[in-house]
């Protein structure tokens, strides 16, 4: 692959501001507001948002957290779920450490003030100052009823609501919104902090003892997504050209159930809606999921998505259906208020009418490579939520298990980082970092339309089914974008996320094509089994070996 540049933009320490603090966190979902929340009061602590501080994956999450709360449930079944969804990469230990903490972390958030969906609301019985009334749903891939889930369909709202009133009512964290990380700040071979830039200050040095990286997905590399706009993989690639390590990128989840109309935004339908009996069906009405796997539409999501393309090329039409209207109208608009207003935009009522669906672009399984504590494999630098590869997933994840992942990392991260900050010299200085300024940048870029290009070519190549050609021609293509795109020092975020989401599929079609099987959500139409022998490993790549994929052995 040809060379990535270290920094983006060209900079030097006597032009532009510089800010210290003992702890920067980058990104504001649920795993940086975790962190925020484990800092010492000692610390001075920013905290950096590309838009507004509601504006993540966290915050759009509908279906709900995933944990053991119930007496008829137990955490050996939701670790054997978790290991089966990550089809045999996950690390056992991890998987372990996240799936015992999450009822502690569950009470926790309702101490804090969320309001989970609970059963009094029907028995009308006083309030349970514990979480043992919680009404508690299942969706793909869990055996047991498990997702704590609130206001029906909008969990991710409400629990950032609450996490957001916590961290001002517990820490007074600068928040800097609607600031755009440029790059990670590195010198001997140490995170120092970042460069950032916003419309009010033009770029500014961010010089902290140590970093957290909480940035998210990247769902937007594609052309059919879930995600809100700001996910364009820009942690992944901020860390990727920093030099830390960065594992299992060919797994990108596409959610099975994406509103399909034509001419608008695509929003997620919950997967709690096949959890409560919701069925798949195609376009003639027949109900295909049993051909497919005996669980049916409560398989995981990699062998729902796969099933859903399946019969689309089958039937040569654009999209499946769900069907709720064997279900009881006013439960479905209880359970499911938000959808139900969506739909209703369109002229559908999900009570009676089937609703258009087809798969997303939903949840970047794989990131940068941390350990149990959250450390990346750049001193200085650690990592929480979906930017990172925890072990946690594997090669699919199990539904709901996202934001527990947020929460038990971003607690973890947060700690250690605060622990370790507390252990470096009370008073530090900014470092003569310069990047001189590259004059030969051509001609102008139409970014918008290098933008349309790549998402359609992801979804075409590197989409829920993937082929060696197919890969291959999409590898040249980006190779052919990099190398007029990626030199150029470009002035504004639209032209650094374009250059992010350039990095960041490059990695993803390399890591797909080096991975000749099938296992959870990659999948070869030229290698349909899954080959243990070869591949039960993940594959991992950094800056400095971009050319070649490493191997681990799970």
């Amino acid at each position: 692959m040809p060379s990535t540049p270290r920094y983006l933009v060209p900079f030097h320490p006597k032009q532009i501001p510089h800010h210290f603090v003992d702890v920067l966190i980058l990104g504001g979902g649920i795993a940086g507001l975790r962190a925020v929340l484990e800092m010492d009061p000692r610390h001075s602590v920013l905290v950096v948002t590309k838009d507004r501080l509601q504006e993540s994956n966290s915050t759009y999450a509908q279906g709900g957290i995933a944990s053991v709360m119930d007496t008829e449930d137990c955490f050996a079944d939701h670790i054997g779920d978790t290991l089966t969804a990550g089809a045999g990469i996950c690390d056992r230990d991890v998987v372990e450490m996240v799936i015992r903490e999450a009822p502690r972390h569950i009470d926790q958030l309702i101490h804090w003030g969320t309001r989970f969906d609970r059963q009094e609301q029907a028995t009308n019985q006083q309030p349970d100052p514990t979480a043992r009334d919680l009404v508690l749903g299942r969706e793909g891939g869990h055996s047991h009823f498990r997702i704590v889930h609130a206001l029906g369909d909008a969990t991710g709202k409400e629990v950032i609501r609450a996490m957001i009133e916590r961290t001002r009512q517990q820490r007074q964290a600068q928040i800097w919104q609607d600031t755009f990380t440029i790059d990670l700040l590195t010198h001997a071979g140490t995170c120092r902090g970042a460069l950032v830039w916003n419309r009010h200050h033009g770029k500014t040095f961010l010089w902290a003892k140590q970093t957290i990286l909480c940035t998210g997905g990247a769902g937007q590399l594609y052309r059919e997504t879930t995600n809100p706009a700001v996910a364009t993989g820009d942690g992944h690639a901020i860390a990727f050209r920093a030099g830390a390590q960065l594992a299992d990128m060919e797994f990108m989840q596409f959610h099975p159930t994406v509103l399909y109309i034509a001419g608008s935004s695509r929003s997620l339908i919950s997967e709690a809606m096949r959890g409560e009996g919701a069925l798949l069906v195609d376009c003639h009405g027949h109900r295909f999921m049993p051909e497919h796997d005996p669980r049916a539409e409560l398989a995981p999501r990699d062998i729902v998505s796969q099933a859903i393309v399946d019969e689309m090329e089958k039937t040569r039409h654009p999209c499946v259906y769900l069907d709720l209207s064997h279900l009881e109208a006013d439960w479905v608009r209880e359970r499911f208020p938000g959808i139900t207003r969506r739909c209703l935009e369109f002229g559908l009522d999900i009570t009676t009418d089937r609703i258009p669906v087809r798969p997303g672009a939903h949840y970047m399984v794989g990131g940068v490579t941390v350990d149990t504590q959250g450390r990346t494999t750049l001193p200085h630098l650690w990592a929480a939520g979906e930017v990172t590869s925890s072990g946690l997933h594997g090669a699919n994840r199990l539904a709901s298990n996202s934001l527990l992942e947020g929460l038990v990392y971003g607690a973890h991260a947060g700690a250690g980082a605060s622990a370790a900050a507390l252990d470096q010299a009370d008073t530090f200085q900014a470092i003569p970092l310069t990047n001189m300024a590259d004059e030969s940048s051509g001609e102008r870029l139409d970014l918008q339309d290098i933008r349309n290009s790549l998402r359609s070519l992801m979804w075409r190549s590197a989409g829920v089914h993937r082929d060696g050609d197919q890969l291959r021609s999409a590898a040249d293509t980006i190779e052919t974008w990099c190398r007029y795109a990626l030199n150029r020092q470009l002035s504004d975020p639209a032209g650094w996320e374009l250059q992010n989401m350039l990095t960041i599929a490059r990695v993803i079609v390399h890591a797909a094509l080096e991975r000749e099987e099938s296992r959870g959500v990659h999948h070869r139409r030229d290698y349909p089994q899954q080959d243990n022998a070869r591949w039960k490993k993940h594959l991992t790549t950094s800056r400095k070996t971009a050319d070649t994929f490493g191997e681990s052995e799970e």
